[in-house]
């Protein structure tokens, strides 16, 4: 069995995976902010959780997984500064918090699963577990790190934190007030960060969720949310963190800070992984810059989510993967031609273990999916082959494609014509009606496949 190696932004390096516990991976997913619909660039960073998860299930650990839901305390911008996100929403659509958080909540959960994602053990609201993160700040101020600004926020004092700054590479001799972040007039450090939120600063006098605290009615700040869930659920410390590589120098950075601080362990995480943005006419996709595409929206032109999903499969995590509809459409055509392959082999219930020792050394060389899929192509274009179906269904328990998953259709007696016509055509050679014959079966919304000297119909 090859070892699994997987990339820790921690250490820049490919590192041979081994559990803190064995046979046990814990693991903790950045989890959306549940005030608008997930776009196909967020649904990524879900996407390459699950592929994390299918991986450590093919090398036989048990999964301990925490994803949690952003329900309170995350401003318009990653760090202090904005409204809050929930709360702004609430009030562009008259409705409160909670109804906000339910609503899209639910919406984010659809996209989820369609994708055919595997639910984390554990899911996670903030707002119910306030208490978990008074506690935590509560150790972090034991512990000295801790100041509280003139309109009563709670501050970490990253000054004191020797390795702050160390997942990003940062130097805080070379932070200048302004560079990373807008500095606050409380802060005494522009990198500082907000670990309790007070009504008595006048820009959140308004905030509608607040709870009481030793330091003042208020609420959470974003990241010591992430880090109290977490640390209440896997332990002091655990194996894997994901998320995208935009939280790493903020958000991820001021996790370790404040979770070392309380602890005093190090490291917090053993191995924190991240994925690469999908751009957008060659920018991040983001809510922000608009031009965001939901899953929703690829579904009314046409595509499927698993079509989506192939196309997540084809490029690494770590690299960044451009979007255009071009792109989505070849994914889709490969898709379908992969399936309608599929569904032409008998089951001869054997295992080609070759092929099943090339597809796991792909996977577990950094979770190379686009490798993976050439494994799985090659196995389908070799005519000589044996042991398909029960090597397709395993290799599928990874890519989660839903290979073996044949829907049953019906084709229209109108259209059986149109195919015999064509096949006649085609076994006489007359390429030029077969090729019309075709394009007239697409107009009426059905493809048509050859598939090893046999002809496949299926609905568009």
């Amino acid at each position: 069995m090859s070892k699994l190696k997987l990339y820790n932004t921690l250490t820049r390096k490919k590192e041979e995976f081994k559990p803190l516990k064995k046979d046990l991976v814990r693991m903790y997913v950045c989890g959306p902010t549940v005030y608008y619909y997930a776009h196909i660039g967020n649904l990524r960073a879900y996407y390459f959780a699950d592929i994390i998860r299918r991986v450590l299930k093919w090398n036989k650990y048990k999964i301990k997984q925490v994803m949690n839901l952003t329900d309170v305390g995350h401003l318009t911008s990653d760090e202090d500064e904005g409204e809050d996100k929930i709360e702004k929403a609430a009030k562009k659509e008259r409705k409160t918090p909670e109804q906000i958080a339910d609503f899209y909540t639910k919406k984010f959960f659809a996209d989820f699963d369609s994708l055919n994602n595997e639910r984390p053990e554990i899911i996670c609201k903030a707002t119910e577990h306030i208490k978990e993160m008074i506690e935590l700040i509560k150790r972090i101020e034991k512990n000295g790190y801790t100041y509280i600004g003139e309109n009563g926020n709670v501050y970490f004092d990253t000054a004191k934190f020797k390795d702050y700054g160390k997942l990003a590479r940062l130097k805080l001799d070379e932070l200048k007030a302004g560079a990373r972040i807008k500095i606050d007039e409380e802060k005494k450090n522009p990198q500082d960060f907000v670990l309790w939120f007070t009504e008595k600063g006048s820009k959140f006098k308004d905030h509608l969720l607040q709870w009481d605290s030793p330091w003042g009615k208020g609420w959470p700040g974003w990241h010591i949310e992430c880090s109290a869930m977490s640390i209440k659920y896997l332990g002091e410390q655990f194996d894997i963190h994901t998320g995208g590589e935009d939280h790493i120098p903020v958000h991820h950075t001021n996790e370790i800070a404040q979770s070392e601080a309380a602890t005093g362990k190090s490291p917090w995480v053993k191995n924190w992984m991240h994925v690469s943005f999908l751009q957008f006419n060659s920018q991040k996709m983001s809510k922000s810059k608009g031009g965001i595409l939901k899953l929703a929206d690829i579904i009314e032109k046409g595509f499927n989510p698993l079509d989506l999903r192939y196309f997540y499969l084809s490029g690494h995590y770590k690299k960044p993967l451009n979007f255009t509809l071009d792109n989505l459409e070849k994914s889709k055509s490969a898709y379908d031609r992969l399936k309608a392959n599929i569904s032409q082999f008998e089951d001869d219930k054997k295992l080609n273990k070759e092929c099943i020792e090339k597809f796991e050394k792909t996977i577990n060389d950094d979770l190379n999916t686009p490798e993976a899929l050439q494994v799985l192509w090659n196995l389908i274009r070799d005519s000589k082959a044996e042991g398909k179906i029960r090597t397709i269904e395993k290799m599928d328990s990874v890519l989660g494609l839903d290979l073996l998953k044949v829907k049953e259709e019906k084709i229209p007696k109108e259209i059986q014509k149109l195919v015999d016509e064509r096949d006649k055509a085609r076994k006489e050679k007359d390429w030029k009606m077969a090729d019309e014959l075709r394009d007239e079966i697409n107009k009426k919304g059905y493809v048509v496949d050859d598939v090893d000297g046999r002809t496949v119909v299926r609905k568009k």
